[in-house]
């Protein structure tokens, strides 16, 4: 049992170390440019709908469903919000609520129709596409912009720097003007010290409370790598977002952090989780243990129409307007980050942390390839190798620990 928990923690190390690897490869290709402060602020502004989509899809995937509307009701929502800034001139937190509900409505949709009518969910979620799609361009028949200061904030914004700036101490090793070399932000660096404290408590936690049921856990010392390895990569994330001249900590990093420590939350501490890894894995056996699976199917549903509407109302507001074409191939990268994460095809295996690695290896992807110019045809077939070869490569895997 031991050496299947180092196994399983060597797979999860194995992805984190292949985002670390991409990262270096585009520095290197781009001299610099990928890493600079304003680039990394950038990244979180432009791949937040990433991030948010793939822990609802994650949740799905562990069903064993599959959702391909998630861009198509992205734009309709965004739309629908915009429509109701632009032309109705509503306080944009009523239209950002109202964006949530009609998330929450459209969620339950393809839900009933998965769980209890019985319909596949790939049939359901296509036909949702062309659906929401349709509806999207007949609401945005054109494009609008113009929306309130306060709407903009949610992914153009940042926290205020009620901290002041720290004299940046490594200032002194870049040129005069180096964006390497800027003031820190007090602000910032204090949430990334607080997440790093946060996580070890939380991971020491976890162990404990898993040796007190008697349960297997892996050695101490892997842990403590694992505590050393994310707490530098935070190091150096909190480092170098803290010198950006566009703002402090973006709001959008914030709201997409609150959301990954809930659903790390709900999917290993919560009946439900337990649930939706029950149906995944072995769907007749969750039933005969008393398991609602229709209810499963249903939940799951809802809440990835209430992530779609969160990133539909992201994705608005950093275009800062509503068009009908937003939204488009969201749910490739969705989906794609799930299953580079770790996510079975098959349902019944993933975790948070993978699908949030997966999709920060899309999202260094997309930034790395636009700074080199690469042709977006060429982009898309890059992730397209990338993610067949991270399915091929844990089903070989899975292959050879079941013969050993």
């Amino acid at each position: 049992m031991i050496k299947e928990l180092v196994g399983k923690n060597l797979r999860q190390y194995g992805i984190m170390l292949a985002l670390v690897a991409i990262v270096i490869i585009f520095a290197f290709a781009t001299k610099g440019r990928l890493i600079i402060p304003n680039n990394l602020w950038a990244l979180v502004q432009q791949n937040a709908y990433v991030l948010i989509l793939a822990l609802g899809m994650l949740m799905v995937i562990i069903a064993g469903h599959i959702d391909l509307s998630v861009g198509s009701v992205v734009a309709f929502i965004g739309a629908v919000v915009g429509y109701m800034m632009y032309t109705w001139h509503v306080n944009w937190i009523l239209a950002v609520a109202a964006g949530l509900v009609i998330g929450l409505l459209v969620g339950a949709w393809h839900g009933f129709w998965v769980a209890y009518v019985k319909v596949p969910a790939f049939v359901v979620t296509l036909a949702g596409m062309l659906l929401f799609r349709g509806l999207a361009q007949v609401v945005a028949a054109k494009t609008m912009a113009g929306f309130p200061a306060g709407f903009n904030a949610i992914a153009g914004g940042s926290l205020p720097n009620i901290f002041g700036h720290i004299p940046n101490p490594l200032a002194g090793l870049f040129a005069a003007g180096s964006p390497f070399g800027q003031p820190l932000d007090g602000l910032t660096l204090a949430i990334g010290i607080i997440g790093i404290v946060g996580l070890i408590l939380q991971s020491w936690r976890a162990r404990r409370s898993q040796i007190s049921h008697g349960l297997p856990v892996g050695p101490l010392s892997l842990l403590v790598v694992r505590w050393a390895l994310l707490s530098v990569a935070i190091l150096v994330v909190t480092y170098l977002l803290s010198m950006n001249l566009i703002g402090g900590t973006p709001i959008v990093l914030i709201i997409v952090g609150v959301l990954i420590l809930i659903y790390a939350f709900v999917t290993s501490r919560t009946v439900f989780g337990r649930h939706v890894y029950a149906v995944g894995g072995n769907r007749n056996g969750a039933l005969l243990s008393g398991v609602n699976t229709a209810r499963v199917d249903f939940g799951i549903f809802v809440n990835m129409g209430f992530l779609t509407a969160v990133a539909a109302v992201v994705t608005t507001s950093r275009a800062g307007a509503a068009v009908a074409a937003a939204g488009q191939n969201f749910e490739l990268d969705a989906i794609a980050s799930c299953f580079i994460g770790g996510a079975a095809v098959t349902g019944g295996v993933g975790k948070v942390a993978g699908a949030v690695v997966g999709a920060l290896i899309m999202g260094v992807l997309n930034m790395g390839l636009s700074i080199l110019n690469v042709d977006s045809n060429w982009q898309m077939a890059i992730k397209g190798l990338v993610l067949l070869f991270a399915v091929s490569l844990d089903l070989v895997s899975k292959r050879r620990n079941a013969v050993a």
